[in-house]
């Protein structure tokens, strides 16, 4: 094989990784689709969390500025969590459990990493965060879905504030959806987090 045969492979074969990116990003929406759509006719109180509610809060503002994240998080009640796993089941997904938290699997072959990865209402997710997780009621209608309130959100990003939560918050915050007044709606650890983003938002 030359050169020129060689880069003309590589060439043909770049668009077929670009199909495989773009699907990746499809699975995902279709999951978070066939999830509200089975808890909504199940008639199931749910709110969508994580990187989908950050982007649907940012597309509110500048879909331009949406990041793409690849799975889906969503908050439950805990005694709705039997129900839940039947609604999902019907739908195609299969509860598991990965390092203490609910999973549902796409199949029984699905990986964990693109599952549906449920946190539980007004729990803290660790001993150590300032806050619980939101109430299941802290949840605003966008487009059909229901997605947990702004300010729930960014509490939520502030007690895990992991580097992905970070940027998020970032993201938020470049779009005007977080400013100046913020930092004092939140428990001194929170507000002092967020205030440091906010005094250097370039990091």
């Amino acid at each position: 094989m030359t050169r020129d045969d060689s880069l003309k492979l590589t060439i043909h074969e770049e668009p077929s990784v670009f199909e495989r990116m773009f699907r990746a990003v499809e699975l995902v929406k279709q999951r978070l689709e066939r999830t509200c759509e089975a808890l909504k006719r199940a008639g199931i109180p749910y709110a969508v969390i994580g990187g989908n509610a950050v982007a649907a809060w940012v597309a509110t503002i500048d879909d331009g500025a949406v990041r793409n994240t690849q799975d889906v998080d969503i908050l439950l009640r805990e005694e709705d969590l039997d129900r839940a796993t039947e609604a999902m089941a019907a739908a195609g997904f299969v509860r598991n459990s990965v390092m203490d938290i609910t999973v549902f699997l796409d199949g029984p072959d699905g990986k964990p990493s693109q599952g549906i990865h449920v946190l539980l209402a007004d729990r803290k997710v660790r001993d150590d965060y300032a806050s619980p997780t939101p109430k299941i009621s802290q949840a605003a209608d966008i487009d059909g879905k229901s997605i947990i309130e702004l300010e729930a959100l960014v509490e939520m990003k502030l007690n895990s504030y992991r580097k992905k939560d970070q940027t998020h918050l970032l993201d938020m915050i470049h779009i005007g959806l977080i400013d100046s007044t913020w930092p004092s709606r939140f428990p001194p650890p929170l507000g002092q987090r967020l205030q440091q983003l906010l005094d250097d938002p370039e990091g």
